[in-house]
Order: structure tokens, then C-alpha cells, then sequence
């Protein structure tokens, strides 16, 4: 198991300090900070390991880091407090920007990111809570983390807990059944301390997802399961800290995030071949540059 960076959680509770109690400005610049940050270390990452998921990673980024920076109930310090709030990243297979997000909050060393699927490292393809802080359950095979995010919920409830559950989906993800099964079974026991965020891009494996099985009306979908819908720009932290308010109806909260998958990369940014195409090293360097502007 990773340890915890100490300067880096210095840095995560001034951080939490200044979006809970500064300024809009403040808090929406730091936020946006963050997330420039977390793009360019997935960059290197991809660079790095000459594996993973580079667009569907840079469009979860502003999601991840507005979790995490301004809503999760969490600790790096004690990442299993057991009242701490539960965070499942579904879409398993964009560890890449939870890893990022996670390292510059505090949870282990940022230098740790250089090891992205080097062999034996703890930072693997997919999310291992036995070998990283912050992971709350293992993930990769799409379906299967909404489920468990349920019954955190559920637990939450029977323990009488009063953490929150946030888990993160993929659009392409939502043609798994079992998704919609997790679903009905939240909204039947009105799940309020749930909330599924869907890093809706538009785009999956080889094709869109309207190509592929249509989605839409997706917001309508949630609502007809019971849901409470809350539909954002995905990469708007303001709208992304309002809709991961509670429930205000005691219903489970569905935030369907309009995302652009490779968002910050101009030439990376809705191109279905970027699902997990590495940049060479020229795109690498255009990339780290338009990040730095």
C-alpha cells in the first residue's frame, strides 16, 4: 500500500480551507488550477507507461478533481475512516486521472505517478484498493462499480451512517444492464445519499455511443427510474460543485456531466481514436504546451 505525502496533504486541507470558506474566484481558480495540473501528470503518465486511456481520462478530470477538492468528505491521512464518504470510479479503466487526482491531493507522493503501469508497480491499469489510498473498490470490468456503489448506500443507511456515495460512470458504460438494475434497486429504497455522476462524452470504443446502442434521452431515462436529474457542463466546476449538493428530494441524485472526451487537447478533443491511442513525442510536447497556457 502507498503511503501518504504529508507536504501534499498540507496542501489538500489549505486547498478544502480556501473553496469551502474563499470567494467564488478563489475557489473556482483553484479548482481550475488542479485540474491543469492533473491533465498535464496524465499526459506524462501515457507518455511514460505508453499505455492507457488519454481521452477518456482528460474528460472525467474535472469531475475527479471537483470531488475531491470541494464536495468528497475525505481524509488522506486516514483513508479508511470508516465515516468517511465513499467514492467509486466505475469507468475503472481511467485510473490514470483518479491516480493523478488522488496523488495531488495527498494520498501518496505525486513522484509515485512516474510508475503508471510499470511492472509491479501499485499504480495498475485498473484501481486497486489493496495497493492504493483513496481506491475504494476495485474496478475495470464496466457494470460492476455502480453496483457496489449501491450497496455502500445501503450500508450507509443500515449502519445509520451518514456519508455520501458518489460513483462515477461512463456513458458507454450505461449499456450494461446491471447498471440499470443498480439503478432501479436505489431509487426503490430511496438511496438520497447516492449520487451516480455520467461523464456523458459521447463517445466510447471505436464509435459514439448513439452509433453504437443510443443512449438518449438519457436524462429522461434517469427520471423515469425514480431518479433526481441534475444535467451540467461537465467541465464547469461551479455547476459541478451545485449539482453534487445533496438530494433535496430523498431520492438518489443522477448528475449527467456533458463532458468533450480529451478535453484541454485540441487535436486530442472528440476523436473517437483517442479512447486509448498514446500521443508520440512530438503530441506529448503540443500537448504539455497547450496545457500550460
Amino acid at each position: 500500500m502507498l503511503s501518504t505525502d504529508p507536504e501534499g496533504v498540507t496542501r489538500f486541507r489549505a486547498r478544502r480551507r480556501r473553496i469551502a470558506e474563499g470567494d467564488p474566484d478563489v475557489r473556482l481558480g483553484d479548482l481550475r488550477h488542479l485540474s491543469t495540473e492533473v491533465r498535464r501528470s496524465i499526459v506524462r503518465m501515457i507518455d511514460r507507461a505508453q499505455l492507457g486511456h488519454i481521452g477518456g481520462d482528460l474528460s472525467v478530470t474535472d469531475i475527479l478533481v471537483t470531488l475531491f477538492g470541494g464536495v468528497l468528505d475525505v481524509d488522506p491521512e486516514n483513508p479508511r475512516k470508516p465515516d468517511r464518504d465513499r467514492f467509486i470510479l466505475s469507468k475503472g479503466h481511467c485510473a490514470a486521472a483518479l491516480y493523478a487526482t488522488l496523488a495531488h491531493s495527498g494520498f501518496f507522493p505525486t513522484p509515485e505517478l512516474d510508475t503508471f503501469m510499470a511492472p509491479l508497480s501499485p499504480l495498475n491499469g485498473h484501481p486497486n484498493r489493496r495497493k492504493v489510498p483513496g481506491v475504494e473498490t476495485n474496478t475495470g470490468p464496466l457494470g460492476h462499480g455502480f453496483p457496489v456503489g449501491v450497496g455502500c448506500a445501503l450500508a450507509s443507511r443500515l449502519s445509520g451512517s451518514a456519508y455520501r456515495t458518489f460513483v462515477v460512470l461512463g456513458d458507454g458504460e450505461l449499456q450494461e444492464g446491471s447498471n440499470w438494475e443498480a439503478a432501479m434497486t436505489a431509487a426503490h429504497y430511496s438511496l438520497g445519499s447516492l449520487t451516480a455522476i455520467v461523464d456523458r462524452n459521447r463517445l466510447q470504443q471505436g464509435a459514439g455511443t448513439e452509433e453504437t446502442k443510443r443512449l438518449e434521452p438519457l436524462a429522461d431515462k434517469w427520471a423515469s427510474f425514480g431518479w433526481e436529474v441534475r444535467d451540467v457542463d461537465g467541465h464547469d466546476h461551479a455547476q459541478l460543485l451545485s449539482a453534487l449538493s445533496p438530494s433535496t428530494t430523498g431520492q438518489p441524485v443522477a448528475v449527467v456531466a456533458h463532458t468533450i472526451k480529451g478535453k484541454g487537447v485540441s487535436f486530442i478533443e472528440d476523436r473517437v481514436e483517442w479512447h486509448h491511442k498514446v500521443p508520440d513525442a512530438a503530441q506529448v510536447h503540443a500537448a504539455l504546451e497547450e496545457l500550460s497556457r
